[in-house]
């Protein structure tokens, strides 16, 4: 079945500064480079012609150093900045046609935000903060508490309802601003570092507790990160970017195996491919092999094309047959130690 494309953003372009019409046009006209904005128009280029597609369900995470443009990209989505230039399309809307009345009523019914910052209300409980989209809404107090209580029962904080922020920790924090933000279920949801503050142990279970919660819930998110590692775990693709421009998109395995340029390949160099990297990719094509090696031996093991690279090699230490690697009950591939060795080692797959 073809992916249902929920989010469509084409060449968004946001500059900072008195003339930002005159900077792009001065861009386009003459290929600038951001430095040489800066320096004859006094303007900063935030995103630079950005396009991408996001999925419904899809967990699409973009990342980037600090000044990527990662955070200005995503507060566009919603408009909390007005974009340059380009064209923001959410569920079908338009959403750089809405008026200000429209554009309300849009963030409130489509579009959840979660800040690295809790942002919740110190005044209010813990129920009271998760139900304030509701609120906002007008629905019902007893309605809006109702479907507050389910939200923090999904993320095991049911029992906390009545406490304030302060009598939470940093995590159970997070948690609660989760909730608040899935409270009016939202068809997008826009998370911004949402775990970057918190220790790391910390940070991993909420990691955790997302993922769990995505499986569940099914939303469409877009979620910010300066942290690879946390990418590879949480998203379905990802995109990096810099300077304001994106430079690769796709799979964490894409982006490992294939790097587009030496940044991304430095920014990828540290990564394990244990997890990451799957049996398609490292396979020869089983008529190649049979061609070279001649009829398949007895016993061999054998695999679906997504068993990762870390089970592949716990199968080859004790067996030196080849691993044969099926899709729909058809031997497609095979991969031999070598070809395990020579990924590891050399982060490539076979030619």
């Amino acid at each position: 079945m073809t992916p249902e494309s929920v989010i469509e953003i084409s060449n968004v372009w946001k500059i900072f500064g008195a003339k930002p019409q005159v900077a792009l046009k001065a861009i386009r006209d003459r290929n600038l480079s951001k430095a040489e904005v800066l320096s004859e128009y006094n303007c900063v280029v935030g995103v630079a012609d950005v396009s991408l597609s996001v999925n419904r369900g899809e967990i699409f995470c973009i990342m980037g150093l600090s000044g990527s443009g990662k955070s200005t990209l995503v507060r566009h989505f919603n408009r909390l900045l007005e974009p340059t230039a380009g064209k923001i399309e959410i569920e079908g809307t338009d959403v750089m046609a809405l008026g200000a009345r429209d554009l309300q009523h849009f963030r409130n019914q489509k579009i959840g935000m979660v800040f690295q910052n809790f942002a919740l209300m110190p005044h209010r409980s813990v129920l009271d903060n998760v139900a304030m989209p509701l609120e906002i809404r007008q629905v019902a107090k007893n309605e809006r508490m109702r479907q507050a209580a389910a939200i923090l029962d999904i993320v095991e904080l049911g029992a906390w309802g009545a406490k304030f922020a302060h009598e939470l920790s940093g995590g159970m924090q997070q948690r609660v601003g989760l909730a608040r933000a899935l409270a009016a279920n939202p068809d997008v949801l826009l998370m911004d570092e949402p775990f970057s503050a918190l220790d790391p142990l910390i940070r991993r279970q909420l990691q955790d507790e997302f993922i769990r919660l995505s499986k569940i819930l099914k939303k469409t998110t877009i979620f910010i990160t300066h942290d690879l590692d946390e990418a590879v775990r949480i998203g379905d693709r990802i995109a990096i970017m810099r300077d304001g421009k994106m430079v690769q998109m796709g799979t964490a395995e894409d982006i490992v195996m294939h790097p587009a340029d030496d940044y991304v390949a430095d920014f990828v160099a540290g990564i394990s491919r244990l997890k990451v990297v799957h049996a398609k990719v490292v396979m020869q094509p089983i008529e190649s092999w049979i061609e070279t090696h001649g009829p398949l031996p007895a016993d061999v093991y054998r695999v679906e094309p997504d068993e990762t690279l870390s089970n592949l090699i716990n199968l080859a230490i004790d067996d030196d047959k080849p691993i044969i690697v099926t899709d729909a009950g058809a031997d497609v591939g095979a991969i031999t130690r070598a070809d395990l060795l020579r990924t590891v080692i050399e982060g490539t797959e076979v030619s």
